[in-house]
């Protein structure tokens, strides 16, 4: 297939978690034979910290207005067979009338931040999606499953509605023996939703625990945060390192925001990164973590800095080893972006027999007498 995704930014992943998800899921599609091209909003912000120039699985097409994109590209999504728009684009809106209204493939909108997203879009202040534009796409590609993803569907009346999760990739996550450095560490841009939780699972431990060895990576955090004297600051950790990171640890936390806690079934990258390397996680509570990782056995979950110091403390190396080694066969069995390529492949041939069976039903008038006769 000849597919265009149009999307926040491949090129950068300073403060971008969307870049590893392009970059895996497209590399997929390319190993499977798909010819892609991604197209991104040339800003300043990811101009400067722009660590991806070119790419050998598909073509980086860089527009400075929403004029010149539609004045570029308009054949390409006219003619392609699938039209990707991604969450957070900038001129979302703009860019998604031009996109349903020309393209002749199909049309889906990949929701990298569904819940909030939704809030968003329900509060009438999202920049990139409305209600009435989300419902005539083809499909909603939603980071988010589970009963929340039915229910936007039948909200916003939208034609098909699947999940599509994050992914990690095992040639790129995977465990390295390195020693380790770190007793927990968390990547993650700063976030105010998620800083009470950081403060309470790692910030609060570290305080307790000062023999511990603890470490934050992530950009955008106040330079009035006070952090303890045995936590490490990383500003920013590039993908490419990705993997050093978290296997320099003995755990490693996961953190969610709050709106994706309240609509579950919304696993972060990072965890299924973590658990390609077999890194052990401990992450904190959301409806349908169980049913990605069995809890106690290939995830541990903390509730308090109390019980985060209980597994720092308490958990036998053999232990640590086996929950770790279960969580990565976890990921290779089910969460690699090949398995995510593979379920878009699926969804887009389900919409195009869908399709031609409409095409057909819409011509069941040519079996009659009169066909082709003027009445």
């Amino acid at each position: 297939m000849n597919i265009v995704f149009i999307g926040l930014s491949i090129t950068s992943s300073w403060g971008n978690g969307h870049a590893t998800t392009y970059r895996g899921l497209i590399a997929a599609l390319a190993r499977r034979g798909h010819q892609v091209t991604f197209l991104e909003r040339d800003t300043p912000w990811y101009a400067v910290n722009r660590d991806l120039q070119t790419a050998p699985y598909c073509t980086i097409g860089l527009y400075p207005l929403v004029s010149e994109l539609k004045r570029r590209y308009n054949e390409l999504v006219r003619n392609a067979d699938v039209v990707v728009l991604g969450s957070y684009v900038p001129d979302g809106v703009a860019v998604g009338e031009w996109v349903v209204a020309t393209a002749r493939g199909v049309t889906a909108f990949y929701d990298i931040d569904t819940p909030v997203t939704v809030a968003n879009v329900k509060a009438g202040r999202c920049s990139y999606m409305t209600d009435d534009l989300i419902a005539r796409f083809d499909v909603y590609l939603s980071f988010t499953g589970g009963p929340f993803l039915s229910a936007t569907q039948k909200e916003y009346h939208i034609p098909e509605v699947y999940a599509l999760y994050c992914s990690a990739d095992p040639a790129s996550y995977f465990p390295s023996g390195k020693t380790q450095a770190y007793d927990l560490g968390y990547m993650g841009t700063y976030s105010p939703d998620r800083q009470p939780a950081l403060a309470q699972l790692l910030i609060a431990p570290a305080k307790v625990w000062p023999q511990g060895r603890f470490v934050v990576a992530g950009p955008q955090y106040p330079d009035s945060l006070q952090w303890a004297d045995n936590i490490a600051r990383i500003d920013h950790v590039a993908p490419e390192d990705h993997r050093h990171f978290y296997n320099i640890q003995r755990f490693t936390l996961n953190l969610t925001r709050a709106d994706m806690i309240q609509a579950g079934y919304c696993p972060s990258v990072r965890l299924f990164e973590a658990a390609a390397c077999a890194t052990p996680i401990i992450s904190d509570a959301w409806p349908g973590l169980e049913t990605l990782f069995v809890p106690g056995e290939e995830i541990l979950i903390s509730r308090s800095s109390e019980e985060t110091l209980h597994w720092l403390r308490t958990t036998g190396e053999d232990v640590r080893r086996h929950m770790a080694d279960r969580a990565r066969q976890r990921v290779l069995s089910a969460h690699t972006p090949d398995h995510r390529a593979a379920e878009l492949e699926k969804v887009v041939a389900d919409l195009g027999r869908e399709r031609k069976i409409a095409a057909r039903d819409d011509r069941w008038y040519e079996t009659l007498p009169l066909a082709g006769k003027s009445i």
